[in-house]
């Protein structure tokens, strides 16, 4: 071990970290879940009765911050689908009709 730093946390598999990223109008809930490490996490969606009863199961209690430092913005590959659906997909659709599965107008 180099002076001054430290080691890495072993893998806890304990460990559980939920965070809201969006309660949508139709009820939905999008999260983020993560085991052991914050920074290795799927994104999920589930009705409110459920993402509540999820959880309990897993033993968190969610939260709205990030679960990472970087999820503070930045370019390159700190993004994830939600971001790919509302600022990437959302922007290209202004200018490309047929990138959000719509029609193209007719020529």
């Amino acid at each position: 071990m180099v002076c001054g730093m430290q080691a890495p946390a072993p893998f806890d598999p304990a460990r559980r970290f939920v965070r809201i990223v969006e309660e949508r109008p139709d009820g939905m809930v999008e999260f983020h879940f993560a085991v052991g490490e914050p920074e290795l996490f799927v994104e999920m969606m589930l009705p409110r009765t459920a993402f509540e009863e999820f959880c309990a199961h897993q033993g968190v209690q969610p939260s709205r911050d990030g679960l990472l430092p970087a999820e503070s913005g930045g370019e390159g590959q700190s993004w994830t689908l939600h971001d790919a659906r509302t600022q990437r997909l959302d922007r290209h659709a202004i200018t490309d009709p047929g990138a959000a599965g719509q029609e193209p107008p007719p020529a």
